[in-house]
């Protein structure tokens, strides 16, 4: 509990440090202009790998396989678009590192493998495939049954006791 909030206000201590340090070499409005840069970059970076891994879910999906790789691929894109928008140089780097696709696939193998996320939550592992539910229906059985159609349904009770 304490490392989450110590990070909370580390990095953005950090961040501000390292941008007053970068200003004083290169100036104020060119440390300014190299931050909306890298988040352009990075937003044009995150839209291409986002519907990469779009695709490679939806491929995954068709071939009846659960696409839990491409799930926490999914979340780790979110997650550097959210570190890439935030005005800094660390959190871009840290953005620009989950968004290479051989470094992002190494880290959602991991997460899965370590049974954190969907495997821990009793979900599913990226080698399970659909699994159907059992019902009369999937062996072709016929369910019979019988309907009336009544055009004067029962008076409720509440009429009878004002009568």
């Amino acid at each position: 509990m304490r490392f989450p909030l110590l990070l909370f206000i580390i990095i953005p201590i950090s961040e501000i440090m390292l941008l007053l340090k970068v200003s004083q070499y290169i100036g104020a409005w060119t440390t300014v202009g190299l931050v909306l840069l890298t988040a352009c970059v990075g937003l044009n970076l995150l839209k291409r790998q986002g519907l990469s891994t779009l695709s490679r879910f939806q491929e995954r999906l068709q071939s009846g396989q659960i696409p839990a790789q491409e799930i926490v691929e999914g979340m780790l894109i979110a997650f550097s678009g959210a570190l890439l928008l935030t005005p800094g140089f660390i959190t871009d780097a840290i953005g620009f590192t989950c968004l290479l696709p051989q470094v992002r696939a190494l880290i959602a193998k991991r997460i899965l493998k370590s049974g954190s996320g969907f495997v821990g939550m009793g979900g599913f592992s990226s080698q399970a495939g659909f699994r159907q539910q059992n019902s009369p229906f999937d062996k072709g059985e016929t369910i019979d049954g019988e309907y009336r159609e009544e055009a004067d349904p029962k008076p409720s009770i509440d009429k009878h006791e004002k009568d």
